[in-house]
């Protein structure tokens, strides 16, 4: 069976954008956009499947079926090293775990990009890998990891830059948001730049989000 590197719930703005500059990003503001989780990743939140779900109900359908597909048949999750944590070159702070806590939502083993590698750490079922290597060889070592299942890259977006530039990625969902945000980490400018590599299904769903669905032959 071949294993996939798959783009799950990634989300953007209406005009491309995904997360805030660098220098922007903190401890209190992980996505260096104020309330930027609450602004468009809320249609996620709002579906049965989500799995912080503290009460019954929850929204059914388009939305709810992608929540749910979200951890079907992956392996093993790529990110970069502004995903894991705010810390910017060598490691001077080996406490810092990532931002969620004793129990991790991967399951996986997770490979984090950085150029300044730190000592695997486990929380729970899930084990950081610190990697400084270029895409093709990560996904090399994921893909291994991963057993046979499917691999997820997560983001942030330079990094989803970087296995798109290098023709790895092989299915991607992108959730647009009606929101404009002006200036941030842009993932594109039009969708459209993407339509000489993978074929594009765009389908609105009543919550506000457009669902954008790539793959190739």
């Amino acid at each position: 069976m071949t294993q996939l590197l798959k783009v799950q719930n990634f989300n953007v703005s209406s005009d491309g954008i995904a997360a805030g500059f660098d220098e922007d990003q903190s401890l209190d503001n992980p996505f260096g956009i104020a309330d930027l989780p609450q602004k468009m990743f809320g249609w996620a939140g709002a579906t049965a499947s989500w799995p912080n779900r503290t009460d019954p109900g929850g929204s059914r359908g388009l939305d709810d079926y992608f929540t749910r597909d979200f951890s079907h048949n992956i392996g093993a999750e790529i990110m970069g090293r502004n995903k894991f944590g705010p810390q910017r070159g060598p490691w001077e702070n080996l406490d810092w775990q990532g931002w969620w806590g004793d129990e991790p939502p991967f399951h996986t083993p997770v490979f984090v990009m950085t150029h300044h590698p730190r000592p695997s750490i486990t929380l729970s079922d899930t084990t950081f890998h610190f990697v400084d290597a270029d895409p093709a060889t990560a996904l090399a070592q994921a893909k291994e990891a991963a057993q046979g299942k499917d691999v997820r890259l997560g983001g942030g977006v330079r990094t989803i830059r970087e296995f798109l530039d290098a023709g790895l990625i092989d299915t991607l969902h992108v959730a647009v948001s009606p929101l404009k945000l002006g200036d941030g980490q842009r993932l594109w400018d039009s969708p459209d730049e993407l339509r000489d590599r993978y074929h594009l299904e765009i389908v609105p769903s009543p919550s506000g989000v457009t669902h954008h669905i790539f793959w190739r032959d």
